[in-house]
């Protein structure tokens, strides 16, 4: 029988032989080296691209993959060149901004009229070309330092109606310890150009320069930025300098008071009683016999017991107002300029004394359809009516255009749009006739007060009733306040 010896000792005693200890050792610089084996063999698997594969950098695009001196000193190079040609590029921009075209010229006759002065042997020309360096140089010494000033622009007020005055101030304090002397300040108001010649500040000394803003036109003006000149006296050279930001001045049209009772114009202001009588409301109206399907909960009973026959209540409808104030901006719609502005004041004078009253109003104008389009836009514009003033920043930015939608298309999209509408006026000018402000008219749901305003200049104040439609002629803005009293008399 043969023995075998247990498998930990015969284990254990190869661990010790030669052979095993040689094996352990290789065991474990293999185990050791493994890492960086695999390392290696990661770096070179394909799955892992090498570091310049893929990339679209500057370097790649101009040496590729290549890792040698040369590449290195090739984009060093390039890096090099540029730093540099950004900085002549920076300095370039500068000195374009501050040269003007007859600085230029000037720069242009000196080495041309070096060169052939002193190739011809012309003296002339040398002579006129170092009267030009000389002047270039003389002019560019304006141009150095800084003006350490405080320059504030002040706009007395952010709204006014078109016509009322309006100024402005420039404050200006000086801050450096010399005394500030040739500088200029320049103040773009709306097209115009407002321009101040600082004279001499010595140091901690302000001065203030009013100037005036015109206000002839409704409209946005642009005043500012406020900006200081350096130049030359020959306007060789010139550098600005921006100090402030730009500032904007409402023109507001005119606007006149209109009466509380005017507003609604006829019947349903808001919570007032209508003619129209409806079974169950708050307003009482008057008796009237029983008819099947009325609500039991309206029967008059002492009435009933007096007749003999059931008797109900009968109301008159109360509605909450809702007012839309439609402005065309058509230029078919207006003859003159005049009548715009004319009918720009009355859809102010409306909504403002709608928002007075707390009354729920809409104020829109018809949307301008692009040149290009392949079709009509049929949509309206509404401006704000959070308040008075809100209303008339947007009413100073509008302007009648060619493209825009006419008056019955206005009328058309303001009743499909705005709903609750129970007073409904269009403003227009003087050339839609009767027969299209009726056509206007009849775009709204029925049991709508329509009112054309109709803005003729110098006019004299008309009221004509047409088949549900009120049209008012206004030719001056003072006569809308009488026609409507006297419309909602009539």
């Amino acid at each position: 029988m043969t023995l075998r010896p247990p498998a930990g000792p015969a284990r254990a005693d190869a661990t010790h032989s030669p052979s095993g200890r040689g094996r352990a050792a290789q065991t474990r610089r293999s185990r050791a080296g493994a890492p960086q084996q695999t390392g290696t063999a990661l770096r070179g698997d394909s799955a892992f691209p090498t570091s310049t594969a893929g990339l679209s950098n500057a370097r790649t695009r101009i040496v590729g993959d290549r890792t040698g001196w040369l590449a290195d000193a090739i984009i060093t190079a390039v890096r090099v060149a540029t730093l540099v040609g950004g900085a002549i590029a920076s300095g370039w921009r500068r000195v374009a901004a501050v040269v003007t075209p007859l600085g230029w010229t000037l720069a242009a006759v000196v080495p041309v009229a070096l060169v052939a002065g002193y190739a011809l042997d012309w003296i002339e020309l040398v002579v006129a070309g170092v009267a030009c360096a000389v002047l270039l140089a003389l002019a560019a010494l304006y141009l150095v330092g800084k003006a350490a000033l405080d320059i504030r622009l002040e706009v007395n007020e952010q709204r006014v109606v078109v016509g009322q005055s309006a100024e402005g101030e420039v404050v200006v304090t000086n801050r450096r310890r010399s005394r500030a002397l040739g500088i200029s300040i320049e103040v773009p108001v709306g097209a115009g150009l407002a321009e101040l010649a600082l004279p001499g500040l010595r140091t901690g000394a302000t001065h203030r320069h009013r100037f005036s803003i015109p206000t002839v036109r409704r409209g946005v003006v642009p005043v500012g930025p406020v900006r200081t000149v350096r130049a030359d006296p020959l306007g060789l050279v010139r550098r600005e300098t921006v100090w402030t930001e730009r500032a904007e001045l409402f023109v507001h049209p005119r606007t006149i008071g209109i009466a509380s009772m005017s507003t609604g114009l006829v019947r349903d202001l808001e919570g007032n009683p209508t003619r129209d009588l409806t079974a169950s409301d708050i307003a009482f109206h008057a008796l009237r016999e029983y008819s099947p399907g009325d609500d039991r909960r309206y029967i008059h009973w002492k009435s009933t017991a007096k007749t003999g026959t059931y008797m109900v209540r009968q109301f008159e409808e109360t509605r909450r107002s809702h007012l839309v104030i439609a402005l065309s901006l058509a230029s078919s719609d207006y003859a003159t300029d005049e009548e715009f502005e004319l009918a720009v004041s009355v859809t102010g004078s409306l909504g403002a004394r709608a928002i007075r009253d707390s009354r729920a109003v809409s104020v829109v104008v018809g949307e301008r359809t692009p040149e290009f389009a392949k079709r009509k836009v049929f949509a309206v514009r509404p401006l704000s009516t959070l308040n008075r003033s809100r209303l008339l920043d947007d009413l100073a930015l509008v302007e009648h255009t060619a493209t825009s939608l006419p008056l019955p298309d206005v009328a058309r999209v303001s009743g499909a749009q705005v709903s609750g509408i129970s007073v409904a006026f269009l403003v227009c000018g003087s050339v839609p006739g009767v027969a299209e402000l009726r056509a206007a008219a009849s775009r709204f749901p029925p049991g709508i007060e329509v009112v054309a305003v109709v803005c003729d200049v110098d006019a004299a104040p008309e009221l004509r009733r047409v088949a549900g439609l009120t049209v008012l002629t206004v030719g001056y803005l003072e006569d809308l306040s009488k026609s409507l009293a006297r419309s909602a008399a009539v």
